[in-house]
């Protein structure tokens, strides 16, 4: 893509632990282009937080990076110094987590933690930076900014707290957001408000956003283009009207099945058989080989490519041309 922000190429992120290597991220490939949301989409354990903290370079010990390339803006990341990489986190790209409790500071009141975070970037004045950081609420849609500004987070609700954490993701100017789960931890009424805000913002400030999520439902609703994970690699790749609705590897196919559709009436969601594997020893071949209802010799015998099928797609699969997969949520 000609107008991407981010290329990621071949990005193995290991875990070196008592009990072996665990190989979190096993060549991912994926881009984002200016403007638009990917959904990174997986079972709990297929990569999708390592991969963001990986494009961040805030993997947790004992991982490390040991292969591949992050390309932001035509920089490699992986290749500038650790203050350089200060200055693009929260900058130029910014992490919204799955649960802003765990990041905001609790003896702090909400404008200074914003204020801080404003005066690192833009490097203007305290009175300023509070100014700022009450448009930024008024922005992410919290009713009486200029009382929210002198609250503690204990005072809040999760919702409030979660639009304050995007706000502080907007608070430099970003051209890259990347969006943790996000609405996990809130009820269903509030996640859909959440969800409404964060495409309002993506139209409104032409920013482009990674929205890490295990549900598919989500990624219809709000992104443009999805990559399918499973295992630490990715499955399949493309907009989103093409894997709904036409998908390529047995493992998406399982995921739509899995999304509740009123108008289909199912009594009950299909289960994908299985567990996501061990990661240390991961399966031989295809890692979903186990799981799947099509595998055949060369599934367990051959790690498949990940192959280019055309019109901007790519699917990680022997047998993709041979299966005519039927999605249970096309129109």
């Amino acid at each position: 893509m000609p107008d991407s922000i981010l290329r990621v190429g071949n990005l193995r992120t290991y875990f070196f632990t008592y009990a072996g290597i665990v190989k979190a991220v096993d060549d991912i490939s994926l881009e984002v282009s200016k403007g638009e949301t990917l959904g990174v989409v997986g079972e709990s354990g297929s990569g999708k937080t390592v991969t963001a903290q990986s494009i961040l370079r805030i993997v947790p010990s004992p991982g490390k990076i040991v292969n591949g390339t992050i390309e932001f803006e035509g920089k490699n990341l992986l290749e500038l110094a650790e203050k350089q990489m200060q200055r693009i986190r929260g900058k130029e790209i910014a992490y919204v987590p799955q649960d802003p409790t765990t990041t905001l500071d609790p003896v702090y009141r909400v404008g200074e933690q914003l204020s801080e975070v404003i005066m690192r970037h833009h490097h203007i004045s305290k009175r300023d930076a509070l100014a700022k950081a009450t448009d930024l609420l008024r922005n992410v849609e919290i009713p009486d900014p200029e009382i929210r500004i002198n609250q503690y987070p204990h005072e809040l609700s999760g919702g409030t707290k979660q639009r304050i954490a995007i706000a502080r993701a907007l608070a430099g100017d970003p051209a890259l957001i990347l969006a943790d789960e996000p609405t996990t931890a809130l009820d269903v009424t509030i996640q859909a408000q959440i969800l409404d805000l964060l495409k309002e913002l993506k139209n409104r400030l032409n920013v482009a956003m990674v929205l890490i999520t295990h549900d598919m439902g989500i990624v219809a609703d709000v992104c443009d283009r999805v990559t399918v994970l499973y295992a630490g690699q990715v499955c399949e790749s493309g907009t989103v009207e093409q894997v709904f609705e036409k998908p390529k590897h047995p493992y998406t196919q399982a995921l739509l099945t899995s999304v509740p559709n009123l108008a289909l009436r199912r009594e009950k969601l299909s289960v994908i058989p299985g567990n996501v594997p061990n990661l240390i020893e991961p399966p031989s071949g295809c890692r979903f080989n186990p799981r799947c209802q099509y595998a055949q010799q060369i599934c367990v015998d051959k790690v498949p490519e990940l192959e280019p099928i055309g019109e901007g797609r790519r699917v990680h699969c022997h047998r993709w041309k041979e299966l005519d997969l039927k999605s249970p949520v096309a129109s």
